[in-house]
């Protein structure tokens, strides 16, 4: 955190002797918002990042062509901003007018093209647009196979996100192959204690996670977390989410003293190293919750989860997934302390903000439809029940792969239901 206030300081008075000593809309002007921006964006405090971002962008609206690539940047920043804040249609918004001008100020297969649908693509991806996600990572993929060397990082950075999107749909093995694809290429790249070997062993560690292969999901953390100690520094961001990662294993295996050791450590890491709102410690609060949650310690689980919440909505836009993503949990807890009409209203509350923040069809809001017909079920009200679960099976059967283990789930809960109606 220190290091953040460090550079916010020199920035801003890089900034005050230029305004003394240049033209108020010189293009250095511009640099220096861009650069404070960038600050508050790692800081987590994204309306302070967009006023810097959109300050520079006006400066350079008035100083440059209309075409130059500098605009195409400031564009791509300010997309990059509204999709950690989960405005989603904003953020394409932005990365197609970056796109736009690119298209007229660069040559065809120039990098900046694949970044630019590789940032389409990661919006797509976290709306739940697969098919579409997939599309705009592989024309990134192509573009980067020709103006790249065959083993330049960025080549491992698309086969990485293509592995997050088959993660996603459910197809590990598809996800496994990219991910160590990915692998490959850094181990040629990089050096070999390079944080981004961190991140493919991370991101296998995942889709091992998802499979329930514990031990092999542990190892890769593992082997992650060692690179970390290595590469970075003792309180770093990254560390605190191997543990937290780490924490998610045990958790899964319901060994939950471990699992709460791990998330204890991703918090203490996070507390020194974050702003006291930024959105990963939420994260941390609402894992902690999780495992309460999972031994049966409601009100502890219910503290940590108010926690969380209270943090995004300091951090986040009102209709963030995130929200919604709390308020489900909060419902969780209260379902299982068996206050229906509480766990209800909670789940309501994340349906109303997940049906403005995501597609139609995204595989969450089906989640959300599940959450409150299995309340439903246990209220004894079988026809609302079977209404909520089958519009999580419509949802599921269009949105993920056929043999995904959420769409045999919904059939087993909607069976359930009619046997008891």
């Amino acid at each position: 955190m220190g290091e953040y206030s460090k550079a916010l300081s020199s920035y801003e008075r890089s900034l005050e002797i230029q305004k003394i000593a240049l033209p108020p809309n010189h293009p250095h002007l511009a640099t220096s918002y861009l650069n404070i921006g960038s600050v508050y964006y790692n800081m987590g405090e994204y309306s302070k990042a967009l006023s810097s971002y959109e300050r520079s962008l006006e400066i350079q609206k008035i100083a440059l062509p209309p075409n130059h690539p500098h605009l195409a940047s400031s564009y791509n920043n300010i997309g990059n901003l509204y999709d950690n804040m989960g405005e989603y249609s904003k953020a394409l918004s932005y990365y197609e007018k970056d796109l736009e001008i690119i298209l007229k100020a660069l040559p065809p297969n120039h990098p900046h093209f694949a970044s630019s649908y590789n940032n389409i693509g990661n919006v797509y991806n976290n709306m739940g647009e697969y098919s579409k996600a997939l599309s705009s990572y592989e024309r990134s993929l192509e573009i980067r196979k020709i103006a790249l060397p065959p083993n330049h990082p960025d080549l491992a950075s698309n086969y990485n996100n293509i592995g997050a999107v088959y993660d996603n749909m459910g197809e590990y093995s598809k996800a496994l192959s990219s991910y160590e694809r990915s692998l490959e290429i850094r181990k040629i790249a990089l050096p070999s204690n390079h944080p981004d070997l961190a991140g493919s062993y991370n991101n296998i560690g995942v889709v091992y996670n998802n499979m329930g292969e514990y031990s092999k999901a542990l190892s890769s953390y593992e082997r992650s977390l060692e690179i970390q100690k290595i590469a970075l520094p003792s309180n770093h961001p990254d560390l605190a989410s191997s543990y937290n990662n780490i924490g998610s294993v045990y958790n899964d295996m319901s060994e939950y003293s471990k699992a709460l050791t791990y998330y204890e450590k991703d918090l203490e890491i996070s507390l020194k190293a974050l702003p006291p709102n930024h959105p990963n410690l939420a994260t941390s609060y609402n894992n902690i919750g999780m495992v309460y949650d999972n031994m049966g310690q409601y009100s502890k689980a219910l503290s940590s989860y108010e926690r969380s919440l209270e943090i995004r909505k300091i951090a986040l836009p009102p209709n963030h997934p995130k929200l919604a993503a709390s308020y489900n949990n909060i419902g969780n807890v209260y379902k299982n302390m068996g206050e229906y009409s509480k766990a209800l209203s909670s789940y309501e509350r994340s349906l109303e903000i997940r049906k403005i923040a995501l597609p139609p069809n995204h595989p969450e809001l089906a989640d959300t439809y599940e959450n409150i017909g299995l309340v439903h079920e246990d209220m004894g009200d079988y026809t609302k029940s079977l209404s909520f679960l089958q519009r999580a099976y419509d949802i599921r059967e269009k949105s993920l792969p056929p043999q995904h283990p959420k769409i045999e789930k919904s059939q087993n809960n909607i069976q359930r239901v009619k046997k008891k109606m």
